[in-house]
């Protein structure tokens, strides 16, 4: 998918250029040795990040007998990280642009390894609380900054779709890894060793990444767009609490009712006041691209429908075939390896074919893969069938996330790829929070409120027959709307 038209390279790559400055040398056509410790760099960050987006789930009892929080208190560990992961990461994304991404991004990590710490020593409620909203904030500016570091060092091309290719699997097998790590910390230790292990971590990348990743902003300083920066960031909180809420009570839920609509106005306010600002938060030339666009609503789709189908599965083998949290979760190890051989393949089919055809080929995988699942039965004897269902699911659907990552950071200068991963992670984000109420909704609606295995495994495969239409509806978007331009190898 990569254009013929090279863009300048980052400062990143040239360290002796000034910052923000293009540079005449040729872009690197390999990795060379200084490219690989930078992609090293970023991919371990990437990786603890995605971790922390599940390493909570199986140790939330755990939290909640340890801290006395009440049964319904227990969600707002979750939904607390979550509104200030989802709703702050444009507005951190485009501050990465203006003031630097290096800058945000340490200053993410720190934020990370503080919060994590304090998390972990937590004696109340109110502090562990605390301590997840600065996780989340932490999340917000380091996701799309390291993502727009990443993107800034390699070239458009088969470097940026190899690194890109990494990334993708290494985040979701970090989706996995947490779940798992979680329950083993939890089981072995104590449940603040699933905030603790953060520390070293983000501590180690903050050593080595000053050393290693040059600073990249543009030679001039904008101003801040603030009232759409409020407006998109009240919008966006908005319309994730109303989603968790659904998710938590039903859609029909006072709260639900009146925050998701208020969240859509917000945003349509936010797009009349982008039309006239003088330097928008988010530039409206930037929307209008068919690929940023059409690979964020792919992106979406792609969020929505994995983590979802992990709830769901998570119902199934825990409610109908009576597994453990434990063992539930390492179940989803064989998931994880899909995805991680789907993130290697990515950039392999992506070179070789188009990065529409990944993003067709990839949800046609996913989605007759999950039609699979629609056999499983009420006895462990369908483990033989899920598991090797849930490896070449996984391995489509990495093919899709990493193809709109290609897409959506694609034909964009420098200076606007903070904009661009923000985007793109904030489409991640929403996507993750958004999958689990749809399916929770569709669950409840097809149980009509009876908890016996039978149900659920009923309501379980309704949803996901609805999930593979949702992959499916992906594939008809990618095949409509994305058109492959082969003389530029593009979509």
């Amino acid at each position: 998918m990569s254009s013929t038209a090279t863009p300048p390279p980052a400062a990143d790559v040239h360290p002796a250029a000034p910052s923000g400055s293009p540079t005449r040398d040729a872009p690197p056509q390999r990795l060379t040795p200084r490219l690989k410790l930078v992609l090293a760099v970023l991919l371990v960050a990437q990786f603890m990040l995605a971790v922390d987006f599940s390493i909570l789930n199986v140790a939330l009892p755990a939290i909640g007998d340890g801290l006395g929080f009440s049964l319904s208190g227990l969600q707002w560990i979750a939904t607390s990280f979550a509104l200030s992961a989802a709703g702050f990461t444009l507005f951190f994304g485009r501050i990465g642009d203006l003031i630097g991404r290096r800058r945000i991004f340490l200053a993410g990590l720190a934020l990370l390894g503080l919060s994590s710490l304090v998390g972990g020593l937590a004696t109340s409620p109110e502090v562990l609380l605390t301590a997840r909203v600065a996780q989340g904030l932490a999340t917000a500016a380091a996701t799309p900054a390291g993502l727009a570091l990443l993107t800034t060092a390699f070239p458009e091309g088969p470097l940026r779709q190899k690194a890109l290719g990494l990334n993708g699997a290494l985040m979701s097998a970090g989706f996995t890894a947490g779940a798992v790590l979680g329950g083993m910390l939890t089981d072995l230790l104590s449940w603040r060793w699933a905030f603790f292990v953060n520390v070293p971590v983000a501590l180690a990348v903050l050593f080595v990444a000053p050393a290693v990743i040059k600073e990249s902003r543009p030679a001039g300083r904008p101003r801040l767009d603030l009232p759409g920066a409020l407006l998109v960031t009240l919008g966006l909180l908005s319309i994730v609490y109303g989603l968790t809420q659904a998710g938590e009570h039903g859609w029909t839920h006072p709260v639900a009712l009146a925050a998701l609509p208020a969240g859509a106005a917000l945003l349509f306010v936010f797009h009349l006041v982008e039309r006239r600002a003088a330097q928008p938060l988010v530039p409206l030339h930037v929307l209008r691209k068919r690929t940023v666009a059409w690979g964020n609503v792919l992106g979406l789709i792609a969020f929505v429908t994995e983590t979802s189908l992990v709830y769901l599965l998570t119902l199934y083998l825990q409610k109908t075939l009576g597994f453990s949290a434990l063992t539930a979760g390492i179940s989803f190890v064989v998931l994880g390896l899909g995805t991680v051989v789907g993130g290697v393949l990515a950039s392999r089919v992506i070179a070789r074919t188009s990065t529409r055809t990944a993003l067709v080929g990839g949800g046609l995988l996913q989605a007759g893969f999950t039609a699979v699942l629609l056999l499983l039965g009420p006895t462990t004897a369908s483990m033989a069938l899920l598991l090797p269902a849930t490896f070449l699911g996984g391995i489509g659907n990495m093919l899709v996330i990493v193809g709109f990552m290609v897409t959506a950071t694609t034909g964009l200068p420098d200076h606007e790829q903070g904009l661009a991963t923000g985007l793109a992670t904030m489409s991640q984000q929403v996507g993750i929070t958004l999958g689990t109420p749809i399916m929770s909704a569709v669950v409840a609606a097809s149980t009509a409120g009876v908890a016996t295995a039978g149900a659920i495994h009923h309501g379980v495969t309704v949803a996901i027959a609805v999930n593979a239409a949702l992959v499916l509806l992906g594939v008809l978007v990618a095949a409509v709307f994305l058109r492959t331009d082969k003389s530029a190898g593009r979509a």
